[in-house]
């Protein structure tokens, strides 16, 4: 009987381990682990290019009905763009995600802004976000993951993604250029993966949702893709003027709702949710996912 709560317990731990992975990297890594949830097996990253599946233009796709706060038109949704955000060269954020009921941190992440580099003749911002787990979790779950995202100045479309992943000393390596046209040739030192024009990444999108002016802008959209799949989302913003109390201080914030499509229909098991402060610095400091296994937050504890 011992043993078998033993499992059980390991079990639960796994999978609390797979929806921590998904807050670490913001709600768009947080689709990739909820798929996993689902399907129960990792992608085959034995394949020398791995490319993403093509999905019609947006236009082509019926709109999804707006969710309650959004006063943006919704066929409006998609036109609008915010202004250019400028990410703080040198910037680090560190964070400490939990899962509900547990009582200490359960991994730590931390996100870099680099310098700027030359990728496929454009200029990027080199982005980066690292997570480990803690004790005693990595007993049971060992994460070790780094993601980098060269994404290019001013609109912060993703141009390459890279996941350095180390998980139960299971190591994945990927570098992925961002190919929006079919046209376009593979380049010959990284895979290929064939998008939609104005794809950004997960921490891409997440600078990009630091730069729109909310109060002019309440809805926005943009095709997200995580190292996987293409997704389609939306960010609402459904309240303004929250007051988030962290360690790394009291924050004003915009509260904003993330709805994820996958081929035009909505999940609906998995909620997400980003405060980001109202300051000019727009940090990111809350973030929350509420997915079938369990909710975690992420929250903002130092700032460089």
């Amino acid at each position: 009987m011992g043993r078998k709560t033993g499992d059980s317990h390991k079990s639960m731990a796994k999978k609390i381990g797979v929806v921590l992975l998904a807050v670490l990297i913001s709600f768009a890594a947080g689709m990739w682990a909820y798929r996993q949830y689902q399907l129960r097996h990792a992608p085959d990253f034995t394949s020398p290019a791995v490319v993403a599946p093509s999905h019609a233009p947006f236009a082509g796709r019926p709109a999804a009905p707006s969710p309650p706060g959004s006063t943006a038109a919704p066929n409006k949704e998609a036109a609008v763009e915010p202004a250019p955000f400028s990410p703080r060269t040198g910037e680090v954020l560190n964070f400490a995600a939990n899962v509900t009921k547990l009582n200490s941190t359960v991994a730590n992440l931390q996100v870099k802004v680099g310098d700027q580099k030359n990728i496929a003749g454009k200029t990027a911002w080199h982005l980066q976000a690292v997570a480990h787990t803690e004790n005693p979790y990595r007993m049971v779950f060992q994460l070790d993951d780094q993601f980098d995202s060269y994404s290019e100045v001013g609109n912060l479309t993703s141009l390459q993604y890279e996941m350095h992943l180390n998980e139960r000393e299971q190591k994945v390596d990927t570098v992925e250029r961002m190919v929006p046209s079919a046209k376009d040739p593979a380049p010959p030192d990284a895979a290929a993966a064939r998008v939609l024009p104005g794809t950004r990444d997960p921490i891409g999108m997440l600078m990009f949702l630091r730069g729109v002016d909310w109060d002019k802008t309440p809805q926005v959209r943009s095709p997200v893709y995580d190292g996987h799949k293409l997704y389609d989302v939306r960010a609402v913003r459904v309240a303004r003027g929250q007051t988030v109390s962290l360690v790394a201080g009291k924050y004003t914030a915009s509260k904003i709702e993330i709805h994820v499509l996958e081929n035009g229909t909505e999940m609906k098991d998995a909620h997400f949710l980003l405060y980001i402060s109202e300051r000019a610095d727009r940090l990111p400091v809350l973030m929350e996912a509420v997915l079938p296994v369990a909710t975690a937050t992420v929250e903002l504890t130092k700032v460089h």
